[in-house]
């Protein structure tokens, strides 16, 4: 009866600790965070050199655009996470970007971005790299 009772005992602990432990490594393989680069590229117009960095997400209703401006001694990457916004570059044309998709655009080149859709919302995470803390972030240009 005691051998029995051993091998019971020792089963039962087996169905209690197989599967704290199987939770424990699957908690360990999961526990790291996932990264996923969107976008790499040199500076432009900066001689590589950043003095500031400012990160924002912009909202963009439907049918809105940001005015034709510029950012003075700063690059701008712009990362949409929801909607579609189409870019437009004096002078290079309009690219539309799309959800999990990013652009560059130079520092000092006159640019805007708009939603073109009449019903949804488009939401974009915005970098901007800053050579020249003391010139304005943006600079508004009539067109």
């Amino acid at each position: 009866m005691k051998v029995i009772r051993r091998e019971f005992l020792f089963l039962s602990g087996i169905t209690v600790v197989v599967p704290a432990t199987s939770k424990f490594a699957l908690a360990r393989a999961q526990a790291g965070p996932k990264l996923t680069q969107v976008l790499r590229k040199d500076l432009e117009n900066q001689g590589q050199m950043v003095q500031e960095t400012v990160v924002s997400v912009v909202d963009f209703a439907p049918g809105t655009a940001a005015p034709w401006h510029m950012h003075p001694g700063a690059q701008e990457l712009l990362h949409v996470f929801e909607g579609n916004v189409m870019v437009e570059i004096e002078g290079t044309g309009a690219t539309l970007l799309k959800t999990g998709e990013a652009g560059i655009i130079p520092a000092e080149l006159v640019h805007l971005v708009r939603n073109e859709s009449a019903s949804a919302t488009a939401k974009a995470l915005v970098v901007h790299s800053r050579a020249e803390k003391d010139k304005p972030l943006m600079i508004v240009v009539q067109k």
